[in-house]
């Protein structure tokens, strides 16, 4: 699992790369918390080279929306696959975040 994190003003894009599962979430959860420190603007998931995500990872994204929205800031999920959409769906998760 790779994370690459690019800031541009009052945004920033976390681009996810592989399987989000209990090994991975904790390998990056260092990285995915740093985000909260932007979560008063935009906080981008890249998800267009995420192959899978597990419930730890899904309580990785649930934290940071829980951060952006105690900020007033937002996080937007972007270019998810037909499978994580499922995940997304069957969680309720279609519902809590901005899907692009």
């Amino acid at each position: 699992m790779e994370v690459f994190i690019e800031k541009e003003n009052n945004q920033v894009t976390a681009s996810l790369i592989g399987r989000l599962d209990t090994p991975a979430s904790l390998e990056i959860a260092p990285q995915m918390d740093s985000l909260k420190e932007d979560a008063g603007g935009t906080i981008i998931l890249d998800c267009s080279q995420l192959e899978y995500i597990s419930s730890s990872g899904l309580r990785i994204f649930l934290a940071l929306r829980k951060a952006a929205a105690e900020k007033g800031g937002k996080v937007i999920v972007r270019s998810i696959s037909n499978e994580i959409r499922s995940v997304f769906m069957m969680t309720g998760f279609l519902n809590l975040f901005e899907i692009q």
